[in-house]
């Protein structure tokens, strides 16, 4: 299997050679976070619509988390376009982390566009190093289709939690990697090192539940959910919330 993997590899490969070309020369990563955002605008309308009663489901979950102030504080880790903005509850102080300050506008577009939230600000950081923010600030963090494209998910997830305050919630929405020994893990595999490029980092066969599992959380609840685009290479959904 593992020389199969390594065969179709070098095949896909050879077939995108230019973009391969591209990122070696270091012209990829530029020309990609500028058309980034835009894909993602395309695909979250898509994912939205297939997804809309489960995100109701899981973000309705915020309403009644406010802290002192009355008001929900709720950090959007790699926030993205804001697709998520429209189902968070009334009244949520939103801050917004991404590291690509060319998702700026699309946020300022959405949060035009849903006036029920109160817009706090954008920052330009890592999740694995959100310095910017105090600790225990938040009542809320939301990170959806993020910890596949970050560096280090287990430093993204401790910083998640020095954020939160002591019975915060960090809801998540993540795609995984296809079972192990599967024909399609295999596929993912395969695909894997051209679909960094494409997406921005994002990668295939991460096991990000486990990582969800040793992070220490109060309490954790998770479920598992079919991909809703079915010609992505992208695996299974794990959905749910963790406690601090």
């Amino acid at each position: 299997m593992d020389a199969l993997v390594r065969l179709l590899q070098l095949l896909v490969l050879l077939l995108t050679l230019p973009l391969h070309l591209l990122a070696l020369l270091g012209c990829w990563q530029p020309l990609c976070k500028t058309y980034f955002p835009y894909l993602m605008a395309v695909l979250t309308v898509k994912t939205n619509r297939k997804m809309e009663s489960k995100k109701r489901e899981l973000f309705g979950q915020i309403k009644g988390l406010a802290g002192v102030s009355g008001k929900v504080a709720l950090l959007e880790l790699g926030c993205g376009t804001g697709a998520n903005f429209q189902f968070y509850p009334p009244g949520c102080r939103i801050t917004c982390l991404d590291p690509n300050p060319n998702f700026e506008k699309f946020l300022t577009k959405n949060m035009a566009e849903n006036k029920h939230l109160k817009y706090e600000q954008f920052v330009v950081a890592s999740g694995e190093d959100m310095r910017q923010l105090a600790d225990g600030s938040m009542d809320v963090v939301v990170c959806t289709l993020v910890l596949c494209s970050v560096k280090s998910p287990k430093k993204v997830l401790q910083e998640v939690q020095r954020v939160l305050r002591p019975g915060g919630v960090f809801f998540f929405w993540e795609h995984v990697a296809e079972p192990r020994g599967s024909w399609a893990f295999m596929w993912q595999q395969v695909f894997e090192p051209t679909w960094k490029h494409i997406g921005d980092g994002c990668c295939l066969t991460r096991e990000t539940w486990k990582d969800l599992e040793s992070a220490q959380f109060r309490e954790l609840q998770m479920e598992r959910q079919p991909p809703p685009i079915k010609w992505l290479p992208v695996g299974p959904h794990i959905m749910g919330k963790a406690v601090k």
